[in-house]
């Protein structure tokens, strides 16, 4: 079993996908966090975006303390991994690991659930279940600032709100495995849904898949 869930960012997306993990004993993989991973790892390093070869190297030698650094929830690096998501070498790093996580996921799990913004689309267009859930871009950026306002109260709202829709604007123009729904995918806008809702609507597309 391989359920994609894709949309943008602050849509829910990766609150489902982790209910829904735990829901139906599936092995999760946030892949924009692989992403943010490379990002975090080219500023750090101060590696130059030009060189797609470079890049497409850092997103190579992800390690597990780069997965987990607190650090891939700032905006910056949100942002950074718009951009080196971009580049065809990095996709391209990146999509064999994918793959291999979702038609292999560790022992003890009935299947995989992977969300991302190009998973039902290009990582798994053969996915049991696809989903895209998305919402306003003014739902989105007030629940990113809240998030972000928790740890830093100089955070605009309205700053957020701008970041997030130049991001919008960029990840459905790439060349390479744009940002869209897949024809085959369930829509849901979680603009007016509580969590549980959200869930629940979720839940009900994927059993209806078993």
């Amino acid at each position: 079993m391989i359920i994609a869930i894709d949309g943008p960012a602050a849509a829910g997306k990766g609150t489902l996908a982790r209910k829904l993990a735990t829901e139906f004993n599936l092995a999760f993989l946030d892949t924009g966090a692989l992403y943010r991973a490379t990002g975090l790892r080219v500023m750090r390093n101060g590696t130059d975006l030009a060189d797609a070869q470079a890049v497409a190297a850092e997103a190579q030698n992800i390690t597990l303390e780069d997965r987990e650094n607190p650090a891939l929830r700032d905006e910056a690096t949100g942002d950074m991994a718009s951009k080196v998501s971009a580049i065809p070498e990095v996709r391209a790093a990146l999509l064999d690991y994918q793959r291999n996580f979702a038609t292999n996921p560790p022992e003890g799990f009935f299947g995989s659930i992977l969300d991302g913004r190009d998973i039902g689309t290009v990582v798994c267009p053969n996915a049991d279940a696809k989903i895209f859930v998305t919402a306003s871009d003014e739902v989105r950026a007030h629940r990113r600032w809240l998030e972000l306002s928790a740890k830093d109260n100089t955070v605009q709202e309205a700053v957020v709100l701008a970041e997030m829709q130049q991001r919008d604007a960029r990840d459905p123009a790439r060349a390479t495995a744009p940002m869209k729904a897949a024809e085959d995918a369930h829509l849901l806008d979680t603009s007016n849904l509580a969590i549980d809702a959200a869930f629940d609507a979720a839940k009900e597309f994927v059993s209806s898949k078993f």
